[in-house]
């Protein structure tokens, strides 16, 4: 059951209705039945797993409590909490990669298949785990009722892709005597509507074009890969935050408040600023329970840069189990790297200071570093999409050398694009205007709440048109949201 597909549309008003119409002692109980059954509708096995690991860190963390500065009992959760991750989602990696070894010492090929499935949303749910203990490590009080605290591993609207939510957070909404409020529906309802449009509209429009350039990067263009590594950029981010916003207007239906977790990342200047605005919940993890632990911004610049770099190093392999996501989240690393450094050098060069603080300079200097950095996420993009990290970088490189510059497809290989372009060339042609039009009412709804303000003609009228171009836009298959791979 998929946020876009009929059986949650179906789903999610009859959750919503018994939970204000039971009495309050009933919502949670109810929401968590719920939610194991959402959670069950992929593969029923599931559940196995996530019961076990709920029910294992609420006993942990009742038993830190008691000595909750005990460094020993923080390790061991977290280190059980990895190691069922680790087997889960890395145990194939690790035996396909001792192979790969192991042929180049022997010349034997060697395969081995552990036929393990990965669980949908195991890294999102064990991040909440251990930020759950990390936090009652540092003297934050316990979730006392097993109901809640399986809801906050379980809830729904955020259980299979995220945002990754904060305890404190969570529980003290749930425990808040909430009253059904119009206002829930008037910014929940129109949330669905425009992540539905981000994702059916557009990523699953947009997928089928870059699945043309990324099947067979050898057969373009320089040119013609840099559309493709724009296009998987719109696609992706389009797929994700559509993700994003129809759990948080979900939630909302609740009195759930769910924190943004995109804040229009292609317009950032640098890629610190990218960080603080792509995917937020998945950042800021990983600086609080992260970065930090391996020291942080203190100690010498070899030690910030080395913490910078492992600590994205670690997010790209915690977004997949393939080296393709290590080497993206190495570039990453070193892409943050590059830019501290800079930016170090650029204080400490007072003319190169003055200079790029006048007015004009500075105007051009913004905008050119928005460009740069676009162009620089695109490329990290090509590692994150392409799992042969060999064809990645055949693309990387026609990519950057821009050879050959311009290229005719042979007539065979035409024939194969011909079925698509009736597809591909309106979804290009619309895709700047819908992503202005998508993202200003939600920036206007998550920052300045002048969207919800806006009379109600108008926010019925604009949901409309995005019903209305779905429908006429809808491809003949939808894609699994990308995110629920990790």
């Amino acid at each position: 059951m998929i946020f876009t597909s009929a059986e949650y549309i179906l789903f999610l008003p009859i959750i919503v209705l018994l939970f204000w119409i039971l009495p309050k002692v009933c919502r949670l109980p109810m929401l968590l039945v719920a939610s194991y059954y959402f959670y069950m509708s992929f593969i029923p096995q599931f559940i196995l797993l996530i019961l076990p690991m709920t029910l294992f860190n609420w006993l942990w963390g009742k038993l830190m409590v008691k000595d909750h500065t005990n460094k020993k009992l923080l390790g061991i959760g977290i280190v059980v909490n990895l190691l069922i991750l680790g087997v889960f989602k890395y145990a194939n990696f690790f035996a396909d990669s001792f192979g790969a070894v192991a042929k180049l010492a022997t010349s034997k090929a060697m395969h081995f298949d552990l036929h393990i499935i990965l669980p949908l949303g195991i890294s999102f749910f064990t991040f909440e785990f251990i930020h759950y203990l990390f936090e009652i490590y540092r003297g934050k009080k316990p979730i006392d009722s097993f109901v809640l605290f399986a809801l906050f591993a379980a809830f729904f609207p955020t259980q299979i892709a995220g945002p990754i939510k904060r305890y404190p957070d969570f529980v003290e909404q749930m425990q808040a005597d909430n009253k059904i409020k119009l206002s829930y529906f008037d910014e929940g309802v129109p949330l669905i509507i425009i992540g539905m449009a981000k994702k059916l509209l557009l990523a699953d429009n947009l997928a089928v074009f870059v699945q043309m350039g990324v099947g067979a990067p050898s057969n373009y263009s320089g040119l013609e890969l840099w559309l493709f590594a724009y296009a998987f950029a719109f696609q992706i981010y389009f797929d994700f935050s559509g993700y994003t916003d129809i759990g948080r207007g979900s939630a909302m239906l609740f009195g759930y408040h769910i924190p943004i977790n995109f804040n229009m990342p292609y317009i950032a200047s640098n890629m610190s600023d990218f960080w603080r605005r792509w995917h937020v919940s998945l950042s800021t993890w990983l600086r609080d329970y992260l970065f930090i632990p391996l020291g942080g911004s203190r100690g010498t610049r070899l030690q910030v840069n080395r913490n910078l770099f492992l600590t994205m190093a670690l997010g790209g392999l915690w977004h997949g189990a393939s080296w393709n996501f290590v080497v993206w989240g190495v570039f990453h690393g070193l892409a943050l790297i590059v830019h501290r450094e800079f930016s170090m050098w650029k204080e400490s060069t007072v003319a190169l200071k003055n200079f790029l603080g006048q007015k004009v300079v500075a105007f051009i200097w913004r905008y050119f570093s928005i460009f740069l950095t676009f162009q620089a996420v695109c490329i990290g993009w090509v590692f994150f999409r392409i799992q042969d990290i060999g064809l990645a970088w055949v693309m990387v490189r026609r990519m950057l050398t821009l050879r050959p510059m311009f290229s005719m497809p042979a007539p065979e290989h035409f024939i194969v694009m011909k079925p698509d372009l009736p597809v591909v060339v309106p979804v290009v042609m619309i895709m700047v205007a819908l992503l202005l039009l998508t993202n200003l009412p939600i920036s206007a709804l998550n920052e300045r709440k002048v969207f919800q303000n806006l009379p109600a003609f108008i926010k019925a009228a604009y949901c409309a048109v995005l019903i209305l171009a779905i429908v006429t836009f809808l491809p003949d298959t939808s894609q699994p949201f990308i995110y629920f791979q990790f």
